[in-house]
């Protein structure tokens, strides 16, 4: 499989989440990048693979294509938020107090950095297309990276579903100028012996 242009992600965090309802829904509709014929969702337990499967039938079989992986969390959710209703029905009369109607709602969680979320290369910046897809349609998380197209750098951050502006911005880490001369010279150690 080869492509006119190189794509690459190379920094990725996301603390999206969305219903695994409205996940599969997505999923259903979605159109996907050049290069990726269909996702493929698979549930082991509590975790969720969502799978490229690519175009290009030359791909063996065994080729591992690129994957994003989300976990399965059930969560409360309320017909209306519990500390607005109490601020309304706050009452001295009020002996008892009505229950809130809710119901329990599997989550997906896509949580983590690149390697967590995004794994394997053959098709990795079409499956972060895919990804940034789900981003706009999570009401809740962040997506941020740094992806290369055509030996362009992009930054790309989408909070609670919406597109924001990014920039990527190079600045010298916390490495020490001399770290070369703080090892241990073993060439010369006197413990070691011929």
């Amino acid at each position: 499989m080869s492509t006119e242009e190189s794509r690459h992600v190379y920094r990725l965090h996301s603390t999206l989440e969305l219903p695994l309802e409205d996940l599969h829904d997505h999923i259903d509709d979605a159109t996907f990048p050049d290069g990726v014929d269909d996702v493929e969702i698979t549930r082991r337990n509590n975790t969720l693979i969502l799978k490229a499967v690519a175009e290009d039938q030359s791909v063996s079989k065994y080729t591992p294509t690129a994957q994003l992986k989300a976990s399965v969390t059930e969560n409360r959710v309320y017909e209306e938020d519990p500390d607005e209703r109490r601020q309304k029905s706050f009452s001295w009369d009020e002996d008892e107090e009505e229950e809130i109607e809710s119901e329990l709602v599997e989550f997906a969680a896509f949580k983590g950095d690149r390697e967590t979320v995004l794994q394997n290369s053959l098709l990795q910046y079409q499956m972060f297309l895919v990804l940034c897809g789900i981003a706009e349609a999570a009401e809740k998380g962040t997506l941020t990276a740094i992806s290369e197209r055509s030996g362009d750098l992009e930054a790309t951050r989408i909070v609670d579903g919406e597109p924001r502006p990014a920039d990527i911005e190079v600045v010298e880490g916390p490495r020490d100028h001399n770290s070369g001369q703080g090892g241990v010279n073993w060439r010369d150690n006197k413990f070691i012996s011929d």
